[in-house]
């Protein structure tokens, strides 16, 4: 089997950094294929950076049935705030372990996102909130022990955010101590104009570099990273460094596990 040869910065900056939504457009894989490519993944050269597989709760029993016999199954849950209950009844059901709540507010606010969490004890989850990148409410989320979600992309070119919302967002979290995921546009590692798409897309990279340098960085400056097309630019020196930036940029979701690995392997990060 393939492996790879990683400093200590490198192997903590990866490690279970993309969690899978095969289920999830563009990809929209069936849930037999997305709970196989999931599997795959697990037991591939690359599973270090494997990190929990994403369904929504409407979602949870077609995973179970998929999943059924397999062991060290963890989830992400996209969850309104009126689902908390199906999450912790799955919970209850011990047949996978669920890591996280991803939660689109709807006509909820955040604090009774928080209230919903109560009632249906999950207050020992991670709960990550999406937000609007151009004005995210971190304070809110800091006091009720919430964590913040950014979509960087989507269907069409108006749903990726500037560079500039961008690093705006990852300052707002670092500043107010809450941690945050990205999901949508991350396929790839590096900031880069997609054709196909006719839109710049935002690399994970990108992210991750600016997460670890935000506490030390006026806005401009942290803009230029979220910005980067040299990967020399995003580099991070140390283990501590890459452990500090993991504890506030915790995770992204992609649609293809593959994609991600092989623009590593192109650039050399991920090397035999």
């Amino acid at each position: 089997m393939e492996t790879f040869a990683l400093s200590p910065a490198r192997r903590a900056s990866l490690e279970r950094l993309i969690d899978y939504a095969g289920l999830f457009p563009p990809a929209k894989l069936a849930m037999e294929e997305a709970s196989a490519q999931y599997e795959r993944a697990k037991s591939g050269p690359a599973a270090f950076m494997l990190g929990r597989f994403i369904v929504r709760a409407e979602d949870l029993r077609d995973v179970r049935a998929a999943f059924a016999g397999r062991e060290g199954v963890e989830l992400s849950v996209i969850a309104a705030p009126a689902m908390f209950e199906v999450v912790a009844r799955a919970r209850q059901e011990h047949w996978a372990a669920i890591r996280s709540v991803e939660v689109p507010l709807g006509d909820y606010s955040i604090g009774g996102c928080a209230q919903q969490r109560r009632r249906a004890r999950l207050e020992d989850l991670p709960i990550y909130v999406e937000l609007s990148h151009v004005s995210p409410p971190m304070a809110a989320l800091a006091e009720h022990g919430l964590r913040a979600k950014l979509r960087c992309g989507g269907v069409k070119p108006t749903a990726y955010p500037s560079a500039g919302e961008v690093a705006g967002f990852i300052a707002a979290a670092c500043a107010a101590n809450v941690p945050f995921k990205a999901t949508a546009g991350l396929h790839h590692p590096v900031r880069h104009f997609n054709e196909a798409a006719g839109v710049t897309m935002h690399g994970f990279l990108n992210l991750l570099a600016a997460a670890a340098r935000a506490p030390h960085l006026d806005p401009r400056e942290l803009e230029s990273i979220v910005a980067s097309e040299d990967v020399r630019e995003l580099a991070i020196g140390s283990e501590r460094e890459a452990r500090e930036a993991r504890e506030r940029f915790v995770a992204f979701g992609s649609c293809s596990f593959e994609e991600p690995l092989d623009d590593l392997r192109a650039l050399g990060i991920l090397a035999p």
